[in-house]
This record gives structure tokens, sequence and C-alpha cells, in this order.
């Protein structure tokens, strides 16, 4: 597998449908890799970064629900997507509130399976590099809601880091931040992954050396307050496609 390769993790008690599931998303040509409780799930997404993680709801320690809580702290990135074979709606309700992707049942079908892999496995990346919450905040709440996978990083060094973990189609990238400034990372970011396109933000008036890097490779230049249409336009630019929200699953 590449290093581009979407990673998967199944999360299941049950040999026979995590080994099942692992069949499937094998292959479809995804690296795929499958625990047997929270608290291996959470052992696992410290360790390595993952797409999308389908996770049972019921499961013997820590539930499905209590392990999507810590894997939010831990890899905010992942989609979750949550499974059961059981009635258990109250337990389906909260992981939906708080933010889970969708809930499938058992006996899932292989389509299913593929198609959700697809839909969300697709969906442009974006990281959005920014030292002030608040803003990160703002920028993630607008793409999110467009349907974009969206990852955030407090300041350049944190950006370089996940850039080295795994591609980034758009990066959203604030020019004034302390430490590594965002010109210093941009060009850490184009050594690392040449084909990831580079948006700057700059809540001053443009400058030579914001020239300079649109030379050298930078895609645009927005200014704060950044419009949301105007991002927005910016993105489908580069994607050449209108994305929706992803439909829930239930």
């Amino acid at each position: 597998m590449n290093n581009n390769t979407p990673r998967i993790l199944v999360v299941d008690d049950e040999p026979g449908m995590r080994i099942t599931l692992e069949g499937i998303i094998e292959d479809e040509g995804y690296d795929v890799a499958g625990v047997e409780n929270g608290y291996e799930a959470l052992a696992e997404v410290q360790k390595k970064s993952y797409d999308l993680i389908f996770m049972d709801i019921k499961m013997p320690g820590m539930n499905g629900v209590e392990t999507y809580r810590e894997i939010k702290k831990a890899s905010p990135q992942s989609v979750v997507v949550m499974m059961t074979g059981f009635s258990v709606e109250e337990l389906v309700e909260e992981a939906l509130q708080e933010g889970a992707y969708g809930v499938i049942y058992k006996p899932y079908s292989m389509e299913q399976i593929i198609d959700i892999m697809q839909t969300v496995l697709k969906s442009t990346g974006v990281l959005v590099v920014d030292d002030m919450a608040a803003h990160r905040e703002t920028l993630c709440a607008i793409l999110e809601d467009t349907g974009y996978k969206v990852t955030e990083a407090h300041g350049g060094e944190h950006a370089i880091s996940l850039v080295q973990e795994k591609h980034h189609d758009i990066v959203l990238m604030d020019i004034s931040m302390p430490g590594i400034d965002g010109f210093a990372t941009f060009k850490e970011v184009q050594k690392i992954d040449p084909q990831v396109k580079v948006i700057f933000i700059t809540g001053y008036a443009l400058n030579e050396s914001v020239r300079e890097a649109l030379q050298e490779g930078a895609y645009s230049v927005l200014t704060k307050p950044v419009d949301p249409n105007d991002l927005l336009t910016l993105i489908k630019s580069i994607t050449g496609r209108q994305l929706s929200q992803p439909p829930a699953i239930h």
C-alpha cells in the first residue's frame, strides 16, 4: 500500500463479522486493520491515522459510543460509522448526536459498505492551519457543512506533521503564525507533497512575500474575514465539482 491509500479500522468483538468486513474492505484496495474492542481501537488510532472507522456499538467493556468519544479526542479527523445488530436506539441516537457519520444495521450488505467507503473516502480533504482556534472553527464549520473532510492544525509544525502522515487535497494556511510562519510551512509542505494546493489566508494587505508565494506555487490568497462564498467558489474551482453534505445512513 502507498502512503496515500486510505486507512480503515474495523472494531467488532465478533470475529466472524470483523473478518468478513475486513475482507470486503481489502478487496476494494484499502488498507484495513481489525481490533476486537474499544481499548484496542484507541491504542490503534494513537499509533496511526485512520480515515474511516467501522465501530460496533454493543461491545463488552467500553461500548462503541464511549469509544467514539475517546477517538474524537485522539483522532478528530476520522469518520466513524456505527454498526449494530441489536435494538439499542438510545445508544444509536447518542452516537449520531455526538457526530457519528451514520449507523448501519447488521446483517449489512457488501453494497452498503462499498457505498459508504466511496462516499466518505472520495470527499475532498482540506487541512485548515491557523493558530487562532476561533478562526479555525469558523472555516471548519463552513467546509464541513458543504461535505468536505476537514482536519485542523494549530500551527506550522503541527501542519507539517499532518501532511507527512497523509495526503490532503487542499491546505488553507494562515500567513502570520508564531513559530514557523505560513510561508516557511508552505515550503515544507511543497517538499513533502507537491500535489497539494495551498490557499493562503491573511489579515493584512497583499505584500511582496505573498506575491512571491504565489509565484512559487501557492494556489491563491484570501483576506480575512473570509467570505464563505469566496472560499467555497475557490475550492470548487480546484476540485472541479460541487460537493453536498453526505447523507445519513440510518
